[in-house]
């Protein structure tokens, strides 16, 4: 069985046609579990109109990663499956990657390809945003080469590296990604079976300025909390100091100069190298 877990906050248009997308599925054989992070609109009343077919969970407000680890911890399939409540999956989409695991019993996270909407309209992505299928770590330290609404993997990967880091308002997928990736292939099913859609109001990435910051962090717990290859830890190492050089140079020219020495003191303190001045 696969777990669907679709974390949503005030987003009950959306979420009804995340939730219609997931149960017209060719593919049967799953559970779909709701976790609502707080939302006043009318979020529970749409979620609850589809009865039984939806398992339906409610938090305090404390952001999609709680949320996703609330739905991770009530999942009870042998895959799990993510979809965010803005986004759509194609009928084939669970059909295909479970078949995908059938073929592959080593393989332990794959993701599909991805048709991208931005404000109603189809786009194609830059080749920066290119997926890559295999060993990706070095390009996801760069940024998030993996989208939760397309990936599935095995339960025991989850057990492997554990859920998402709530302590970060953004970026959390990254930060999990960058811990799977430094161990295992994540392999890419060609067909666009995601529809990924953008640039509304609500879009996580949109409100949240300085992502970097996140991500440098994410980095330093790797480097803290993963035993990582000699080579590994070089490229994070690397990727560590390039942003944080970035990150401070941008803060001193936004005239927030205590908070480009507070990030130089912090990384000195974890032993990596200041960022340039």
């Amino acid at each position: 069985m696969v777990s669907v877990i679709i974390p949503t906050y005030n987003r009950s248009r959306m979420v009804r046609e995340a939730i219609g997308s997931v149960l017209d599925q060719s593919f049967e054989d799953f559970e779909l579990i709701v976790v609502d992070d707080g939302s006043s609109d009318q979020t529970e009343t749409v979620v609850r109109g589809f009865g039984q077919r939806v398992i339906y969970e409610r938090q305090e407000n404390r952001g999609v990663s709680a949320a996703r680890n609330l739905g991770l911890e009530r999942a009870r399939g042998a895959f799990i499956a993510l979809l965010d409540s803005d986004d759509l999956w194609m009928a084939e989409k669970l059909e295909t990657q479970t078949r995908f695991f059938r073929s592959n019993p080593n393989a332990l996270i794959c993701q599909t390809e991805e048709i991208w909407i931005r404000h109603g309209r189809r786009v194609n992505p830059k080749k920066y945003h290119r997926k890559q299928s295999g060993d990706i770590f070095a390009v996801s330290l760069e940024r998030c080469m993996v989208s939760p609404s397309a990936v599935m993997w095995r339960r025991e990967l989850l057990d492997e590296v554990g859920g998402f880091d709530a302590s970060l308002p953004a970026c959390e997928d990254y930060d999990l990604w960058l811990r799977v990736s430094c161990r295992h292939p994540v392999h890419l099913i060609p067909q666009p079976l995601t529809v990924k859609r953008g640039g509304h109001e609500d879009q996580l990435s949109t409100t949240i300025p300085a992502l970097d910051r996140y991500r440098i962090q994410s980095i330093l717990n790797l480097l803290e909390q993963v035993d990582l290859t000699a080579e590994r830890r070089r490229l994070a190492l690397d990727t560590l100091r390039r942003k944080a050089h970035i990150y401070a140079q941008g803060l001193r020219k936004r005239g927030r100069r205590g908070e480009a020495a507070r990030l130089e003191t912090f990384l000195h303190k974890h032993g990596i190298d200041s960022p340039a001045g």
